[in-house]
């Protein structure tokens, strides 16, 4: 569900399509018919915006066929009553009025999903990167905690994550409101152990996330901008709004390997070192911690983001003395053992990974999670429902802007492009050039041809790009990807957030598209 799997997680794809190919059952999801619909049982094209009114659908017709386990619901949830509730009226004639699928997909798909011995959900960027990504998600998990697919081998919800180590980034402290551990900065016990350890006050206050940030550069509350491994110009939403915000800082630093489209408006540029250059860990996206070694000598004048970040911390009055990645994982160890105990370089190197948690060092790493939900006895807290509307697009098309944009990846490429746009003399690209992704219907009605340049134009902002006809996409649908900096695709994107998380909404926005040659004229 969101997730065109062969180009964002080739790896992961693979194995799913070899899981096919022995009797997995597939359903996929998505506005746009992706390569994975080929290997799918059902492939379910759904309008851009609308995976709430699906799902609530699909609960909608779970309940009222009673196809889950009323005495498991009662035992591990709280709230069930007020998501009967909330779903009722979603009938599957009014989520197919939404969704733009038909009454029967729906309900095949309820029990199809609900019936199965095991099941699981896997989502990645086109569920979250939405104005009501939160509610999307919690809405999953209210399909995997009614159905009892969650807590047993082969169930549960997979959250593909968009970058190899966001996983990690996160449970290493990168997001504002944790530390390092995933633990909450409002725990007084937990915090207390590394206000020790530092010898510092921590604030319990969580940070800002970076829409947050970006509202207080604004306003002017925030003047200086330290940026590592990130290229929000060429990344964010509404980007001629974000060159306005960094322009405008008295201090722009970008610590990064090679000098990106942000870079190149920094004051200063510390120049780092890429995975090949370095020894660390990365968590990946099933929570396995697994060792990086260095495997290039580093380039000249480079160093590794630990040791820039430990000498600013020493010039700005607070010492910090790391020798090696080696040394910073051990405190983290130390002080997260709940989570990391049992999981040194030596062990990690032998044993090629292991799923936190992994308390101590005999024990075996965590690879299922929430499996206390299947106990006689229900360990710890129930789990709560949490019922959601489904609200459309922030931006829906009108007779101004007739056309939605919804954006994404490409398979060869990566993010901005900042690390795949340098590729060695002989390798063939299957595609060397940004494209309007447009279904051959809507091309005709604007007199347009595979390979014309059109113009393509928001409220915000408009670009030239060349066009390609298939017929994967829906009419009145067209993507893009934001990969190539001389078709920066988010000068159209709009500014609009998820107001729990602050993630962008990314995947949908009114456009309008004219041929290049009209515009010429």
């Amino acid at each position: 569900m969101g997730s065109n799997t062969t180009e964002a997680h080739p790896i992961i794809a693979n194995r799913i399509k070899n899981a096919v190919k022995k009797g997995l059952q597939m359903i996929v999801i998505d506005p746009r018919e992706i390569e994975m619909a080929k290997f799918a049982s059902s492939y379910l094209q759904i309008k851009v915006g609308s995976d709430i009114a699906l799902m609530n659908g699909m609960l909608h017709v779970i309940i009222k066929e009673g196809l889950f386990d009323p005495s498991f619901v009662r035992r591990t949830s709280t709230g069930f009553e007020d998501l009967k509730k909330k779903v009722e009226p979603y009938t599957p004639e009014y989520a197919a009025s939404i969704t733009g699928l038909t009454p029967e997909q729906i309900i095949s798909t309820a029990r199809t999903y609900a019936r199965a011995q095991n099941a699981m959900i896997a989502y990645t960027l086109g569920i979250t990167e939405h104005h009501c990504g939160v509610n999307n998600v919690f809405d999953i998990a209210n399909l995997a905690l009614l159905t009892g697919h969650i807590g047993r081998r082969g169930n549960g919800i997979l959250p593909l994550r968009g970058q190899n180590n966001v996983q990690g980034a996160g449970d290493m402290g990168c997001l504002p409101n944790q530390l390092p551990g995933a633990f909450s900065l409002a725990n007084d016990e937990y915090r207390s152990r590394f206000e020790k350890a530092w010898n510092v006050r921590l604030n319990p206050m969580a940070g800002a996330t970076q829409t947050r940030i970006f509202e207080k550069m604004e306003s002017g509350e925030i003047k200086a901008l330290y940026i590592i491994g990130e290229n929000p110009l060429l990344a964010d939403v509404h980007m001629n709004h974000t060159h306005k915000l960094l322009k405008n800082l008295d201090l722009l630093v970008v610590q990064d390997i090679f000098l990106t489209e942000t870079a190149r408006m920094a004051d200063v540029v510390l120049p780092a070192r890429s995975w090949g250059e370095v020894e660390g860990t990365y968590t990946n996206t099933e929570r396995r911690v697994q060792r990086v070694r260095k495997a290039v000598e580093p380039g000249p004048s480079t160093r590794d983001d630990w040791d820039i970040l430990c000498d600013l911390s020493t010039r700005l009055g607070y010492p910090m003395q790391y020798r090696s990645s080696e040394e910073i994982w051990e405190e983290v160890r130390q002080l997260a053992p709940e989570m990391y105990g049992g999981m040194s370089y030596s062990r990690l190197d032998r044993e090629g990974g292991l799923c936190y948690p992994c308390p101590s060092l005999d024990h075996p790493g965590t690879t299922c999670l929430h499996e206390r939900f299947h106990k006689p006895a229900l360990e710890g807290p129930a789990a709560p429902f949490i019922p959601v509307d489904y609200t459309p697009p922030a931006e829906v098309p009108d007779e101004e802007y007739p056309f939605m944009l919804t954006t994404g990846r490409r398979y060869e490429l990566y993010n901005t492009h900042t690390q795949t746009r340098y590729y060695a003399d002989g390798v063939k690209l299957k595609q060397t050039e940004e494209t309007l992704d447009i279904h051959p219907t809507d091309a005709a009605s604007l007199g347009i041809g595979d390979g014309d340049r059109v113009e393509v134009s928001s409220r915000r902002g408009k670009v030239s790009v060349t066009a390609k006809l298939t017929d994967r996409m829906q009419p009145g649908l067209v993507f893009m990807s934001f990969h190539w900096a001389d078709v920066p695709t988010n000068v159209l994107t709009i500014n609009e957030y998820d107001p729990i998380s602050g993630t962008a909404e990314f995947k949908a926005c009114a456009v309008k598209i004219a041929p290049a040659t009209l515009l010429a004229e």
